[in-house]
């Protein structure tokens, strides 16, 4: 399972992403919240945008990673549907980015940011568990 859906807020949406390596988890969270953003399985992977964010943790840099693609879908007008971390470490990480212009058939919901509210980043025995909340 790459994430799941946590059904306990209003006026944000929370999921779990999971991965068995950092970039794993990483690909699976932004995935996870561009299905809430625009119609994942519509988007084409026609344009490509380098993304790299640095942060002081790893758990920071999960927060900083997704508002950073939060404020290129604002910047670039693109949604997004392919997602491949090149380089990741504790503290900063590279990745290309892969999508098309926004058009209205293809939106859902607007992410506003990513908040702490009862964020978790963990390491398990299975690799990386996240619980992230989006506020929209």
């Amino acid at each position: 399972m790459k994430y799941k859906f946590i059904e306990d807020l209003t006026s944000d949406v929370m999921f779990e992403a999971y991965g068995k390596d950092l970039k794993e988890v990483f690909e699976n969270a932004a995935e996870a919240m561009f299905s809430v953003i625009c119609q994942l399985d519509k988007v084409k992977p026609l344009e490509s945008c380098h993304v790299e964010a640095k942060a002081e943790s790893a758990g920071k840099l999960l927060i900083a990673w997704l508002q950073e693609l939060i404020s290129i879908v604002d910047t670039e007008a693109m949604f997004f549907s392919k997602f491949e971390i090149q380089e990741i470490k504790d503290t900063m990480l590279k990745a290309e980015i892969k999508g098309e212009p926004i058009k209205p058939e293809l939106g859902e919901t607007v992410v506003k940011a990513v908040t702490y509210y009862k964020y978790r980043f963990e390491k398990t025995d299975k690799g990386y568990r996240v619980r992230v909340s989006l506020d929209i």
